[in-house]
């Protein structure tokens, strides 16, 4: 069996929940002997510029056979114009609006939906649903077609252009139940062939040194933020709690971001940023961490709740985000705040009381280990793609593609 992923970009430089976890599929998958596994990507790293950074062609990245492809255009001012007028009601906006987002929010690969339309894969496997690559694939691909959403409640995923394009979807492959409820609430999606899959977690590679240590503050106890440093992601509200804490309660405690910043770091005396680390210092920090705290409220899965759990560390969520309530809640492994209030008294909480930490933390561990390890993973996964080939192709519309609806890289050099 052959399975083609199609994502906006790739690479162990990747620091995203979706195309990490596109990878850690695919590279699991390519070790089952009855599997050919190839990826069709951009030759993009940045999702904010949809620069060309790596050549075009074939490789070999951990034992995956990735394609890249060049983009059409960077990404373009008139994106941003048009995202902040489509957010306010994304209902109300027309077809052709919501189409001319999806292309300009990008990355437009023509090159990339030819070599979809022509694959010899048995199965297309999209994620996630965001992108232009994603709807151009599911446009053309001759081939059953599942889909990753990698979906969390925003105003994108109520634009018209995803309807269009999840109408010729043989299969939806979800991270929670949560993420499964808003996709049947969006789009009344439940007849078609669809399964909760979630992620494995890797095992810890850390070097078994302090987290302290790492930071470069000592002993000192510390909550740990693990991801990509961006405002969407909830780092600035939570720059702010912590600040906002820390003015009241005078003390030792730290807050360590570690992964990339997208935006403006915090600047803080108590706070650390690291930008992107290795493996071995991320998992030696996380180990070290009193908490794990993660404000998002947009995320479809948070790996790294469950590798924060893998370790027996406590964690701390934001109560708006559906899916890592719903680990929480699940597993006993973690609180939430919904305010800076119960963000205060939670945290205070946590810090002071090592049993509660401790409680919170196995509670965790058991969970992970019980639903989230690869072997069972992939082998669901693979019975699942296996009964959505055995089913058949529904014939997509071919006048969805993007690059037909908005003409495609002319418009996108026109601005």
């Amino acid at each position: 069996m052959k399975l083609a992923f199609i994502t906006p970009r790739y690479g162990t430089e990747v620091i995203g929940g979706a195309e990490t976890a596109a990878r850690m599929l695919a590279e699991r998958l390519c070790q089952r002997p009855d599997w050919d596994v190839e990826v069709m990507t951009s030759c993009a790293l940045d999702h904010l510029t949809w620069e060309n950074t790596e050549p075009p062609g074939r490789s070999v990245i951990n034992g995956v056979t990735v394609c890249r492809f060049p983009t059409a255009s960077r990404r373009l001012l008139g994106y941003f114009e048009l995202d902040a007028k489509l957010r306010v009601s994304p209902t109300t906006a027309t077809l052709a609006e919501s189409r001319r987002w999806v292309a300009l929010n990008g990355p437009m690969c023509p090159d990339l939906v030819e070599a979809v339309a022509a694959t010899d894969a048995d199965i297309v496997a999209c994620y996630p649903y965001l992108f232009a690559t994603t709807v151009d694939g599911i446009a053309v691909s001759r081939v059953p077609t599942v889909l990753h959403p990698a979906a969390h409640d925003e105003p994108a995923l109520y634009l018209s252009a995803f309807r269009q394009s999840f109408r010729d979807i043989d299969g939806f492959v979800y991270h929670t139940q949560a993420e499964r409820e808003l996709m049947e609430y969006a789009f009344a999606i439940g007849a078609r062939p669809q399964i909760v899959l979630g992620l494995g977690v890797n095992e810890p590679v850390g070097a078994g040194r302090p987290g302290g240590d790492v930071l470069g503050i000592g002993d000192r106890p510390y909550l740990c933020y693990l991801g990509r440093v961006d405002e969407h992601k909830g780092c600035v509200m939570l720059a702010e709690y912590f600040e906002r804490y820390k003015a009241g309660h005078p003390g030792d405690l730290a807050l360590a971001f570690v992964g990339p910043v997208s935006d403006k770091a915090p600047d803080h005396p108590d706070v650390v940023v690291t930008g992107t680390v290795s493996e071995a210092d991320k998992w030696d920090i996380l180990a070290g961490a009193r908490v794990m705290v993660n404000p998002s409220a947009y995320e479809s899965f948070s790996l790294v709740l469950l590798e924060a759990w893998s370790l027996g560390i406590p964690a701390l969520v934001n109560a708006s985000c559906a899916a890592t309530m719903e680990h929480c809640r699940r597993s006993g492994g973690g609180l939430w705040f919904e305010s800076y209030r119960s963000f205060e008294v939670t945290v205070d909480r946590l810090v002071a009381d090592g049993g509660l930490r401790s409680s919170l933390g196995e509670a965790g561990r058991q969970y992970t280990a019980c639903y989230y390890r690869w072997s069972s993973i992939v082998d669901r996964y693979t019975r699942f793609l296996e009964g959505v080939v055995d089913r058949g192709h529904r014939a997509p519309i071919r006048s969805r593609r993007l690059q037909l609806a908005v003409g495609g890289p002319e418009y996108l050099r026109k601005g």
